[in-house]
């Protein structure tokens, strides 16, 4: 332990450390320029870096992806389109698309429907209240997705009847007599795949919380008094005043959610590994790479999932961009 401990910090050090003298050197070298040279290369030198970095680590490997997308399994002989076509052809796969597709329509919803909730619930609250509750519903946004699905685990854990349950939910189910559930075995209606997403859901409630809450705080009191002094009830202020003033923050919520969603690994991974049909499509990349050693799938698939999120990227960008405007 005490060796990683030393190890991270010469690591924090070194990196901090390097980027410091790096900028520091740069600078020096700008300030040597002669008159207005130096106000000109001066914004390039201190971009340079970051702009080298990304080419290097980001659009280089994935320029190198799209070219092992349509080579075989080992890389070393042109397969043309042969791989997208097997993947696309393959039931198995067909039904990880689906389960994504799933897990896209589901969890970003029901993140800003109970994010959006807790918000204007808790804005009810006396400040110590509201503090206290926003707190402990922010708090699973600490844990790790590996944690947060070690923590769940417990939750849906099943035995034999007879035995202890030490499940969370199987306890419940036992209590009232009935026989325990294999939750995560669940493939009828894909319920299976439901408990997963609520993982998911769960630590991302508190993101979408605090977003929201700020955009509602920020609706001003006049738009609600003057509907208000029209007759609006509580529930029509909210939907009809409050709503669309938010709008743009709860389609920048539901669409970094969406992001994070449609790369989702480490849940699915912990908890079933992909079996019981609960595969997703991050999951199925690293299974191709590292299990099958087929390095052509792998590409393929993480080109598609590339090709599905840039769309809603640049739709982010122009909603950024957009309430950037607006203000």
């Amino acid at each position: 332990m005490t060796a990683k401990v030393i190890t991270a910090l010469i690591s924090i050090i070194a990196g901090v450390g390097g980027a410091l003298v790096l900028y520091y050197l740069l600078n020096k070298l700008a300030e040597r320029l002669p008159g207005p040279w130096e106000d000109r290369i001066k914004p390039y030198v201190y971009i340079l870096p970051a702009v080298a970095a990304i080419g290097l680590f980001l659009i280089y490997p994935a320029y190198q992806t799209i070219v092992y997308s349509f080579a075989n399994r080992t890389s070393t002989e042109w397969v043309g389109l042969d791989n997208y076509r097997q993947l696309l052809t393959s039931e198995a796969f067909l039904q990880t698309l689906f389960n994504t597709l799933l897990w896209i329509v589901i969890v970003p919803t029901a993140t800003v429907i109970l994010g959006l909730a807790v918000a204007v619930l808790a804005d009810r609250l006396r400040p110590r209240g509201e503090k206290l509750t926003k707190t402990i519903i922010f708090l699973p946004m600490a844990i790790s997705m590996v944690g947060a699905a070690t923590i769940w685990r417990f939750v849906y854990e099943a035995r034999p009847a007879g035995q202890p349950q030490i499940g969370l939910q199987n306890a419940i189910v036992t209590a009232l007599g009935f026989d325990p559930v294999v939750w995560l075995q669940q493939e009828r209606f894909h319920m299976n795949s439901f408990w997963l997403m609520v993982i998911l859901i769960w630590a991302q409630v508190g993101f979408s919380m605090v977003l929201l809450s700020a955009a509602v705080k920020g609706v001003p009191t006049e738009t609600l008094e003057a509907a208000r002094i029209d007759g609006a009830t509580e529930r029509q202020a909210f939907f009809r005043v409050v709503v669309p003033q938010i709008w743009p923050t709860v389609t920048v919520v539901f669409i970094t959610v969406l992001i994070g969603v449609m790369k989702v690994f480490d849940v699915v991974y912990v908890m079933t590994n992909g079996n019981f049909n609960t595969n997703v499509i991050g999951l199925e990349f690293y299974n191709q790479l590292f299990t099958n050693g087929n390095a052509g799938f792998a590409a393929a698939i993480v080109v598609m999932l590339m090709v599905a999120i840039i769309p809603v990227m640049i739709y982010q960008v122009r909603q950024f961009r957009a309430q950037e405007a607006g203000r």
